[in-house]
């Protein structure tokens, strides 16, 4: 059962047009906006995310509000699964430097979002929102995709999807299956924009 923690079932840049979906195919850069994430620590680079107004507008505006307030900043990947999914954004609990035992239990100032559930599909480089086990209990955590997981499809609300730099995504430190993902001395985000 799910808790507080916030947890999965089971367990997008400026002159991007284009990221290649798990079947090879395109998946065009949308009109945005984007959220552009610069990661550090053990790996370091770029995450472009085109997020999806139309599919999930009150999670949209919140990911904005939050990069924008710079929020996001030195916020670690506390849970990473290998072959599922790297989850970050917890901006109470998960800032770099500060004790981050808590990390994935906290969310922001900001109350709860009700969720907006969509047709789309969680497949690789696809970006959730993390939630408890109440579905309207999203708030600021959210997760990227290594690989399709249909079992989440209108389970979680789908913000947006990698176009630009899923090879970074792919070389996060994995956390400890045992521990569900947990990372001991995680990579984290630098700098969360919107362009």
């Amino acid at each position: 059962m799910l808790t507080r923690k916030l947890f999965l079932a089971g367990a997008f840049c400026l002159g991007a047009t284009v990221a290649l979906a798990q079947d090879g195919t395109t998946v065009p850069d949308g009109p945005g906006p984007n959220l552009v994430l610069e990661i550090g620590g053990s790996v370091s680079g770029k995450v472009v995310i085109d997020l999806l107004p139309d599919v999930a507008p009150k999670h949209v505006e919140r990911i904005v509000r939050l990069a924008n307030e710079h929020a996001y900043d030195d916020v670690v990947f506390h849970r990473v699964i290998d072959g599922f999914m790297a989850q970050t954004g917890d901006v109470q609990f998960g800032k770099r430097g500060a004790d981050t035992s808590m990390a994935g239990m906290g969310g922001s100032k900001y109350p709860d979002l009700p969720a907006e559930f969509s047709n789309r599909s969680f497949t690789r480089g696809m970006v959730g929102m993390a939630r408890s086990a109440n579905p309207d209990s999203a708030n600021s955590q959210f997760f990227v995709m290594f690989a399709p997981a249909p079992h989440l499809d209108g389970q979680y609300t789908i913000v947006g999807h990698v176009v630009s730099g899923m090879e970074v995504i792919d070389r996060l430190k994995k956390g400890n299956p045992a521990q569900n993902g947990l990372v001991e001395d995680p990579d984290y985000i630098v700098s969360a924009t919107i362009e």
